[in-house]
């Protein structure tokens, strides 16, 4: 049979069996992808991305990283001084350029550091700086390359731990020299200015986020007032208002799950400052106690998602991990509510929640302090 049969033949038929066969929605090849697929949701109505792997209520740039420090810091080399009618020991502070209260250690003075005239007073030496509107603890200890609990060792800081504005605080010596190395992690191409080498080598943590996160306080300026709102997004320059008093006791923050990582140090020799609780992903985090959002975000990579929340008395928790923040920086939290959903973020190797309660600046085992289960 030659062709032009063939086509004759054929034709009809092929016209049939296209009309039983059901039609679909073209969909284009996939594309071809070179590097690693993002596993990650797309964020939920409201929510945003905030890594690859956490989102979160929209919020403000961490005040550490809106208001940058200059490290400026004057040597003030250690001196005598006389003290003249009129003098405060604020007014001193300015005169000599080191710090009110460094001036008091130095010379066994306590509250409300009365001084009198003709009195001697040990000035002692080091680096002060002072202290402008909007800084914090972390940036100030980033500028100069040291961490932050030296400098609040030096300056013998207690809670609140909120800075003011004209203050002056002592920096100590820096652990790791600015002309060092940085760590290979991170590259330090030739000319990386000195300012640069230092604010790399700085590790932000969780004791950090706990004494150093808040901006410092105007004369007559006052934290903001907590709110149960999660719309109001606190501007970096706005630092929250602790509880006054902690009133209760701590529930645990997620319904179920064992603790498969217990405080302290581990077998390797590692210490965790809190429990690590394993459950689903998507579980609820529950507020452990009342308290008000005293950060949620990313900055501490090892724990992936954060809620920190402070219960007055000097009581904060924290929650790493997540996946999800449902809260904002400033709200205030009851006891029970959900405050963001578990996931396995930052360094877990399953899906877990890091859970720590914190004293002041010593991390306290949670097991001791939660109900036990029944």
């Amino acid at each position: 049979m030659d062709r032009g049969i063939w086509i004759t033949v054929l034709l009809p038929l092929l016209a049939t069996t296209a009309g039983c066969i059901p039609r679909q929605a073209y969909r284009p090849p996939a594309p071809q992808v070179s590097g690693p697929i993002d596993p990650a949701p797309l964020p939920e109505p409201g929510f945003e991305r905030q890594d690859a792997d956490v989102v979160a209520l929209p919020t403000a740039t961490p005040a550490w990283e809106a208001r940058p420090v200059v490290a400026d810091a004057r040597t003030v080399a250690g001196s005598r001084y006389t003290v003249a009618p009129g003098d405060t020991l604020r007014s001193i502070a300015v005169k000599t350029g080191a710090g009110s209260e460094a001036i008091a250690r130095a010379n066994g003075l306590s509250q409300p550091y009365t001084i009198r005239r003709g009195q001697t007073l040990t000035i002692p030496a080091g680096r002060y700086h002072r202290v402008k509107a909007g800084e914090t603890g972390i940036a100030i200890a980033r500028a100069y390359g040291v961490p932050w609990r030296d400098v609040l060792a030096a300056n013998a800081l207690e809670p609140p731990y909120l800075l003011r504005v004209d203050q002056r605080i002592l920096i100590p010596d820096a652990a790791t020299p600015i002309t060092a190395p940085l760590p290979a992690r991170v590259p330090a191409p030739a000319g990386t200015p000195a300012s640069v080498r230092r604010q790399a080598a700085f590790e932000l943590d969780i004791d950090s986020l706990v004494t150093g996160g808040e901006p410092a306080l105007g004369p007559a300026e006052k934290p903001a007032a907590a709110t149960a709102s999660s719309a109001r997004i606190l501007p970096p320059s706005a630092a929250v208002a602790d509880t006054a008093r902690f009133n209760g006791r701590f529930d645990w923050p997620v319904e179920a799950g064992a603790i498969v990582k217990r405080f302290g140090p581990g077998a390797s020799g590692e210490r965790l400052d809190g429990v690590k609780i394993g459950v689903p992903a998507g579980t609820p985090i529950r507020a452990t106690a009342d308290g008000v959002v005293a950060y949620t975000g990313t900055s501490v990579a090892t724990l992936g998602g954060i809620i920190m929340v402070k219960h007055g008395s000097e009581w904060t928790s924290v929650y790493g991990h997540a996946s999800r923040l449902s809260v904002q920086r400033g709200q205030a939290v009851k006891r029970g509510q959900i405050i963001g959903y578990t996931g396995s973020t930052g360094q877990a190797d399953r899906p877990q929640l890091h859970f720590e309660l914190r004293k002041g600046r010593d991390p306290v085992d949670p097991a001791k302090q939660l109900p036990s289960r029944k």
